[in-house]
C-alpha cells in the first residue's frame, strides 16, 4: 500500500523529505470526504431534531427555522463561492466542469432534504400545532368576519408601505433584496387585454404572520381546546388584496418566490482604510450582489420560472419548487409564544459555586462590584467556566465590570468578534469615562455581523475607545481579554481566554469554556498579541499560547506526532479535540499517522469534518462523533495524553486551512490538574453521550445513537445543568 511504503522510509534519510513523502501518500482524495458535502449532512442531522419525537414540538419548530437559516449561509458562502470559480474558469473547460458538476451534485443532494423539510411541516408539524391550540391558517379558510378584520390591518397597516413595480420593456427589472420575500403577480390591461407581470415585495418590517384578535376564533366542534394563537401568512393577506394595487387590471395569478444572493464580502487586497472599505463593500453587497438560488411555489408556470430565471441570470439547476410556505425562519415566531409546556424546561444558569462569594448583592455594590474580591479569587488560582452551565453575567460581564470601576485598574484590551448592545460594551464604555486606557479590537469582517460591528466600533470610538478594525487580510477570531492592574509597587496583568464570542444573547446557547487567571506567562503573551493586533509588532515567539497564523499548526502537528511517538514505543497515547470543523489536510494527515502508529483518537466535530474515520490500515484508530441537542457545541478543547503528563488546551481555533492561515486564532494550555481534569470529564461525557450523539461511517454517513432504555440514556448536556444546579445547592 502507498502510505505503508510512506511510512516505512528509511530512517536515515532527510526527515523533512520523509514527511513530504507521506503527506503526499496521505494526499489521496479517497482519504477525504467534500467539506460540501460534510456541511450538508450537518445541516441533516439539525433538521433530524425537527423530526424527532423526543424534541419537544416549538423546540421542533426552532431546528425547523434553523435547519431554513443555515441553507441560507451555505448557499450565500459556499454555493455563491463555487459559482464563482466556475465563471473565473470559463477558459478552463475541465476545471470549469469539475466545479459544475459538484454544484449538481449539492443540488440533486439537497433538493430531496429541503421537500421533505416542507413535508414534514405540513403533515407532521402542523397537524400537532393544530392539537396544541397553534394555527397557521390559509386566507381561504377563514370566516367572513375574520376576513374583515384582515382586510382592514390590510387596509391600515400593510397598503401603505407596498410598492408594486410593473416589469415591462419601460420598466426594467427591478432589484430584489437578498432573502426577500415576494410575489409575481400577472394582470390583465383591462382596456388592451394585454397580460402583464409585475413584482409585489412583503414588506420585512412588518410581521410574518398576521394574528387573529382572540375574540374571533373559536374552538371547533371537533376538538376542545379553544385556539391559543392563530395568524395568517402575511403574503396570503396581501394576495387577496392585490386588486387594490392594480386598479383597472384583473390580477390572474400570484406565486412567492424568494431569492438569494452572494454575501460574501471582497476586499482589495490592500485598502487605505478598512472601515470604509468594508463600508463601500457591504453597499455593494446590498445592490450589486449576483443571485445564486432562487425558491419559488411549485405551482409557478414555467414562462414565470423563466422570466425570473433570464432577470436573475440563473439556471434550472438553480430553482427550487417549494410545496408550501416559503422562509421557514419565520417559525422563530411560533417558538417565543409563552407556551413552556411544549418547549425546554427554563434554564437559568447558576452562579459558580467557586465565585459565589464574589457577586455584588446590593444596588450600589451591583454599580460598583467589589474589585478586590474577584481579582483576589483569581490570585489564589485559575477559574474555568463553563457556559451556559455557568453564569456568563456572574463570571465574564463581572470580571470586566469590575476592571471598569476599580480605581487600580489601568488598561483593558480586548477583542470582539460579534457584539451586540450589551454590559459588556457598557463596560468599556465606564472604563474609558473612568479614565482607563481601553483598546478594543472590533473585527469588522465578521461574516454576517458587519454592519452591526462598524456601528458599535463608532459607538465606542464615541466614548473613547481606542479601536481597532481588524488586520488587512487577516480575521481576528481570538476571544482574548487582558486587565492590567497596579498593586503595590507592581503591575499585575489579569486575562480571560475563551472559545465563544463575547455576546451575552450567544452565550445562552452556545456551550463554551473560558479560563480566568492571573499567570504571568499569559499576561506576558497576551501584552504581546495585543501589540501586534494593535501595533507593528511582528512577535513570533510565544511563551505559552499557540497563535494562528504564527505557530499554531506547527505546534498542534508536533503535539500529534509526540503522542505518535509515544505510542510507536509501546506507550500509552491518546488525543481527544472537541471541535467546530475538521478541514485542513496537514493537521488530517497528521492524525492519519499517529493512528497508524496506534494512538487511540476521539474527535468531537460540530459540522464538518472530511476526515474519514475506520479506513483500513489509514484511519482504523480514529472515532469521530457529532452532537446536535438544545446547546450549539461550540467549545475548542483538546487532550493530549503525553504518557500521563496529561496536557489540555482550550482557544478560539478550529482544523480548517483559513483558521490557521488568514486568522488570528488562540489556543491556551490549561495549567491546573484540577481544572485540567475538569475538562478531561467534560470531554469524557460527551463522548458517552448516547441522546445528541452522531457516530461518522467511514461511507460518510451519520448514524444517531440510541440507548437500549430510557434509563441507559446518557445525555450529555442533560448532565451538565443537573451537575450545575448541584453545586448550586
Amino acid at each position: 500500500m502507498l502510505v505503508e511504503a510512506a511510512i516505512h522510509t528509511d530512517p536515515e534519510a532527510d526527515p523533512a523529505a520523509s514527511q513530504t513523502h507521506l503527506e503526499t501518500a496521505l494526499s489521496q482524495p479517497d482519504y477525504y470526504f467534500d467539506r460540501e458535502f460534510s456541511w450538508i449532512e450537518f445541516n441533516n442531522r439539525i433538521l433530524h431534531e425537527a423530526f424527532d419525537p423526543r424534541t419537544p414540538l416549538l423546540e421542533r419548530l426552532n431546528f425547523m427555522a434553523i435547519f431554513c437559516s443555515n441553507l441560507d449561509e451555505f448557499f450565500m458562502v459556499r454555493v455563491a463561492a463555487l459559482k464563482q470559480s466556475e465563471k473565473q474558469f470559463e477558459n478552463q473547460p475541465e476545471a470549469k466542469a469539475t466545479l459544475t458538476d459538484s454544484l449538481m451534485a449539492i443540488a440533486e443532494r439537497l433538493r430531496p432534504m429541503v421537500e421533505q423539510h416542507q413535508r414534514h411541516f405540513q403533515q407532521a408539524l402542523c397537524p400537532q400545532l393544530a392539537a396544541q391550540g397553534i394555527e397557521i391558517c390559509s386566507h381561504d379558510s377563514l370566516q367572513p368576519e375574520q376576513q374583515a378584520y384582515l382586510a382592514q390591518y390590510f387596509s391600515e397597516t400593510i397598503f401603505p408601505v407596498l410598492t408594486p413595480l410593473a416589469i415591462d420593456a419601460s420598466h426594467p427589472f427591478p432589484y430584489i433584496a437578498n432573502l426577500s420575500l415576494n410575489l409575481a403577480v400577472v394582470v390583465q390591461d383591462g382596456q388592451t387585454g394585454a397580460q402583464r407581470f409585475a413584482r409585489v415585495a412583503v414588506p420585512e418590517l412588518l410581521p410574518r404572520f398576521v394574528p387573529l384578535p382572540a375574540e374571533l376564533t373559536e374552538a371547533p366542534r371537533s376538538r376542545r381546546r379553544k385556539p391559543i394563537w392563530t395568524a395568517v401568512p402575511i403574503e396570503q393577506v396581501i394576495a387577496q388584496h392585490l386588486p387594490l394595487l392594480f386598479y383597472g387590471m384583473t390580477v390572474q395569478a400570484h406565486y412567492a418566490f424568494r431569492i438569494t444572493r452572494n454575501a460574501e464580502v471582497e476586499l482589495e487586497d490592500e485598502p487605505v482604510d478598512l472601515l470604509r472599505a468594508v463600508e463601500q463593500e457591504l453597499r455593494r453587497r446590498r445592490v450589486g450582489a449576483t443571485a445564486v438560488r432562487l425558491e419559488i411555489e411549485a405551482t409557478a408556470p414555467a414562462w414565470i420560472r423563466r422570466s425570473l430565471m433570464r432577470a436573475l441570470g440563473l439556471s434550472e439547476a438553480d430553482i427550487y419548487d417549494v410545496q408550501g410556505l416559503l422562509d421557514l425562519r419565520a417559525l422563530r415566531v411560533l417558538v417565543a409564544l409563552p407556551l413552556p409546556r411544549l418547549k425546554y424546561p427554563p434554564w437559568n444558569p447558576p452562579v459558580p459555586s467557586r465565585l459565589r462569594s464574589i457577586q455584588p448583592g446590593s444596588m450600589a455594590e451591583q454599580l460598583c462590584p467589589s474589585s478586590e474580591d474577584i481579582f483576589s479569587l483569581i490570585r489564589q488560582g485559575d477559574q474555568l467556566l463553563h457556559h451556559p452551565y455557568d453564569s456568563f453575567p456572574a463570571s465574564v460581564q463581572l470580571f470586566l465590570a469590575t476592571a471598569a470601576t476599580d480605581p487600580q485598574v489601568l488598561a483593558i484590551k480586548m477583542t470582539l468578534y460579534r457584539t451586540t448592545d450589551s454590559p459588556i460594551l457598557d463596560s468599556l464604555i465606564a472604563a474609558a469615562e473612568n479614565g482607563k486606557q481601553v483598546a478594543v479590537l472590533v473585527e469588522l469582517q465578521a461574516r454576517f455581523d458587519e454592519a452591526n460591528n462598524i456601528l458599535w466600533a463608532r459607538r465606542l470610538e464615541q466614548a473613547g475607545v481606542h479601536v481597532v478594525h481588524g488586520l488587512v487580510g487577516l480575521k481576528t477570531h481570538a476571544k482574548v481579554i487582558l486587565v492590567v492592574r497596579r498593586e503595590g509597587q507592581e503591575l499585575k496583568r489579569y486575562v480571560h481566554l475563551g472559545t465563544g464570542d463575547y455576546n451575552p444573547k450567544t452565550a445562552a446557547f452556545c456551550t463554551d469554556v473560558g479560563l480566568l487567571s492571573c499567570r504571568e506567562a499569559l499576561g506576558a503573551d497576551l501584552s504581546e498579541l495585543f501589540n501586534y493586533l494593535t501595533g507593528h509588532s511582528r512577535q513570533r515567539q510565544y511563551r505559552e499560547l499557540l497563535v494562528a497564523p504564527v505557530n499554531l499548526r506547527q505546534q498542534l502537528i508536533e503535539l500529534i506526532q509526540r503522542e505518535a511517538a509515544a505510542a510507536k514505543a509501546g506507550d500509552p497515547a491518546r488525543i481527544v479535540a472537541k471541535l467546530g470543523a475538521l478541514v485542513d489536510p496537514q493537521l488530517i494527515a497528521a492524525l492519519y499517522t499517529a493512528s497508524q502508529a496506534g494512538v487511540k483518537i476521539d474527535l468531537i466535530i460540530q459540522n464538518i469534518c472530511t476526515l474519514r474515520p475506520q479506513l483500513p490500515g489509514i484511519s482504523d484508530n480514529i472515532c469521530v462523533i457529532s452532537l446536535v441537542g438544545r446547546f450549539l457545541e461550540h467549545s475548542r478543547i483538546l487532550y493530549f495524553h503525553n504518557r500521563g503528563a496529561s496536557e489540555t488546551y482550550i482557544g478560539s481555533a478550529d482544523w480548517m486551512t483559513r483558521s490557521l492561515n488568514r486568522r488570528v486564532e488562540v489556543m491556551a494550555p490549561v495549567r491546573d490538574p484540577a481544572l485540567s481534569q475538569d475538562l478531561q470529564e467534560i470531554l469524557g461525557i460527551l463522548l458517552a453521550d448516547n441522546r445528541h450523539a452522531w457516530e461518522l461511517r467511514p461511507t460518510g454517513r451519520y448514524v444517531q445513537r440510541r440507548p437500549r432504555a430510557v434509563r441507559s440514556e446518557i445525555n450529555a448536556q442533560r448532565l451538565f445543568m443537573e451537575a450545575a444546579l448541584e453545586a448550586e445547592g
